[in-house]
């Protein structure tokens, strides 16, 4: 096991973790892109997936799904949610890098989900830098990530790019450089709309939307406020030095909506067989109503049932805009 005291998994309930996290972040580098050596190993840690982490993650999202909180589908056991670890890898910066100097910007988030972690499981994490690159006069890192279970299956993989230190106010809505695979996120007026993703899905099916409004408190707590870390999410401060009015929800806070739309959309398959990758476009305030929906681009017969294929996204509902896009896919049985 590692320290309790360690970023970013110290022990919630020491009263000292305030002066230990300005202790700790003292021989950690400034995160500058000048400051960057790819690849740059961060490190590995080992997180207890217990009752406190489970249930402050469904406070987060609002996502109370009795297979997390009594028993779900895999032998009758607590699980962890889809997401759940998706922040615990991108923090594993902080291993590395000063967690208070960050202004940054998640640009792009991907994750494969191979299998869910249990209650009171110990899963292993570590990540990796392997790129970096300049773009519009903006510094870009990419970290890959890895959590594994204690019997060393894969839980998830990770891939992630961010705008390592930046003014997220004068970057946030400009939208992806690249256009590559474009998503819309407009669909047929008389497409069928679905709850399940089985086997009679069809191109062209729309998911059941899932509705959402991220408060300041669950925005603050999904981006660490209790391990006294301050940042665009979670303080004003930090979020209007940056150049914004109030806190913005972090993505991965949204991507993690956007696999519980997938898993409630698709069951279990998703836990073993998901993946998932978006583009943030533009930033969404605490407090701002959106939708979560998508629709199917593809269905395949595989050897263990059908590959569905979709286009993912996320819009505000007070002005219909598209912030987050992306594509996902699942193995259903096919029968």
């Amino acid at each position: 096991m590692t320290d309790p005291t360690s970023r970013p998994w110290r022990d919630l309930t020491d009263p000292r973790r305030a002066e230990a996290t300005d202790r700790l972040e003292a021989g950690l580098k400034e995160p500058e892109f000048k400051n960057l050596e790819i690849p740059e190993e961060l490190g590995t840690v080992q997180v207890v997936i217990d009752d406190h982490k489970i249930k402050r993650y469904a406070f987060t999202h609002d996502d109370h799904s009795s297979w997390h909180l009594t028993g779900s589908p895999f032998e009758g056991k607590r699980i962890g949610h889809a997401a759940l670890l998706g922040n615990d890898l991108v923090q594993l910066f902080t291993l590395v890098y000063t967690a208070s100097q960050v202004v940054g910007y998640h640009t792009e988030e991907q994750m494969w989900f191979d299998s869910p972690a249990a209650l009171d499981e110990v899963v292993t994490l570590h990540g990796t830098y392997t790129e970096a690159y300049r773009r519009r006069g903006e510094g870009y890192v990419v970290m890959e990530a890895t959590a594994t279970g204690e019997d060393g299956r894969s839980v998830v993989r990770h891939r992630g790019v961010e705008i390592l230190k930046t003014t997220p106010g004068a970057i946030g809505g400009r939208g992806s450089a690249l256009p590559e695979r474009r998503v819309t996120g407009e669909v047929p007026k008389d497409a069928r709309v679905v709850d399940t993703l089985g086997s009679d899905a069809r191109v062209g099916d729309v998911l059941a939307p899932l509705h959402k409004t991220v408060t300041a408190e669950q925005a603050a707590v999904f981006s660490r406020v209790g391990e006294y870390v301050r940042n665009i999410h979670n303080d004003i401060d930090v979020a209007r030095a940056g150049g914004l009015r109030v806190p913005i929800v972090q993505g991965q806070q949204q991507f993690g909506v956007l696999a519980q739309l997938l898993t409630l959309r698709s069951g279990p398959a998703f836990l073993t067989s998901g993946w998932l990758r978006v583009k943030f476009l533009a930033p969404l305030k605490v407090f701002e109503p959106f939708t979560s929906t998508g629709v199917i681009t593809a269905v395949t017969p595989v050897d263990n049932g059908l590959r569905i294929d979709l286009e993912v996204w996320v819009r505000r509902d007070t002005d219909n805009r598209l912030i987050t896009a992306g594509w996902a896919a699942v193995t259903v049985p096919a029968s």
